[in-house]
């Protein structure tokens, strides 16, 4: 691992246990901890340097400690404190630029780490079973911390041709949860009744927040032996959940909406400020998204701790009991799905086209 780690975003929780992390490592002198905001979190013996990466100064900081790893994690959907939409935009994209340029001026950077999503890919009826990291969204991103992500990777990627000499690693992390999520996804997943799209039961996948830091870990060092730690990867726990099997999972009744007044609800419930419900939200909660994760296992050598059910129930004991028992919850299901569909029809197939996870579904 490079002698200097400058990290970004650690006002964050995920970036304040990355910098502790960090400097436990063999051969890191100094650690260099940025962000807009103090963080209230303890960063051990990092360097803390209080800067908005949307400005210039990235550059001097840069020179000034002779940086050689950049590990870019302020890449988010949500703000921090009272920041709206367009800070967190400005933030993701424009910051990002500001870094990048402030790296590629660098002589002393050779290693350069960003946060993505699996967001990237979108969510549309058309979307293959599984992505890959070299499969082509059906629909792009249209708005929201998805289509920051978009650009974010296009800015990383012009960067990557103009600096070869540069080790340049995207992760892209699906669904974040644990003990304590910072997301729009954790926020809709903590309301007291789950809204849905009617018709539909979205796969889903989550990678826990202590493999986010091991893997972060990972793609910040030397690659180890067989594995090569430059490139893109998708990050995600074995396995897939069904939305329905969530809200079983956290006792958590849900309401049904037909599609055309998902919007209005959205709009409904960001006016009361209880969740970030954006357009691209509901497109994964109308058509899920699943990814591959063997360039994650095969190159960069990494394998999570955390299934995405583990990583579920992790989040679930966080969250406490929801307002109706599982069990509760799981019976009311199995008698709605037992009942014929209208005109004659058999019994609704849950899950219809997914891959489904039944251990412990109910």
């Amino acid at each position: 691992m490079g002698k200097v780690v400058l990290v970004t975003g650690v006002a964050r929780q995920l970036g304040g246990r990355f910098v502790r992390r960090v400097q436990r490592e063999p051969g890191v002198d100094r650690v260099i901890a940025v962000d807009a905001v103090a963080p209230e979190h303890d960063l051990g013996d990092a360097r803390f340097v209080r800067a908005d990466i949307r400005q210039s100064a990235l550059a001097r900081i840069l020179a000034e400690y002779a940086v050689d790893t950049v590990v870019h994690l302020d890449v988010s959907g949500k703000a921090l404190g009272a920041g709206g939409r367009t800070t967190v935009k400005e933030t993701n994209v424009i910051g990002t630029m500001q870094l990048l340029g402030a790296c590629q001026k660098s002589p002393t950077v050779r290693r350069l780490v960003v946060k993505s999503s699996t967001s990237v890919y979108g969510s549309a009826s058309r979307d293959p079973a599984v992505f890959t990291e070299t499969t082509p969204p059906k629909s792009l991103p249209s708005g929201g911390f998805a289509k920051d992500a978009v650009e974010v990777e296009g800015y990383v990627r012009g960067f990557a041709r103009r600096r070869p000499d540069v080790a340049v690693c995207v992760l892209r992390f699906a669904n974040i949860l644990g003990p304590r999520p910072d997301s729009p996804l954790a926020d809709y997943l903590s309301l007291p009744v789950l809204p849905t799209v009617f018709g539909y039961d979205p796969r889903l996948q989550f990678v826990h927040e202590d493999d986010v830091i091991d893997v972060l870990g990972i793609a910040a060092g030397e690659p180890r032996r067989g594995t090569l730690n430059s490139g893109t990867f998708n990050i995600a726990g074995d396995g897939v959940l069904l939305l329905s099997q969530c809200s079983r999972r956290l006792g958590k009744p849900t309401v049904p909406v037909l599609l055309p007044a998902v919007t209005w609800v959205g709009s409904a419930l960001r006016t009361i400020g209880m969740t970030d419900f954006s357009p691209e939200q509901i497109r994964l909660l109308t058509h899920g998204r699943v990814v591959s994760t063997v360039q994650m296992r095969e190159t960069l050598g990494f394998r999570p701790a955390f299934t995405t059910a583990e990583t579920f129930a992790e989040f679930a004991r966080g969250r406490g009991p929801g307002l109706l028992p599982p069990e509760t919850v799981g019976r009311v299901v199995d008698r709605l799905a037992e009942l014929p569909l209208p005109g004659g029809a058999g019994p609704r197939e849950r899950g219809s086209g997914a891959v489904q996870t039944t251990d412990g579904a109910r």
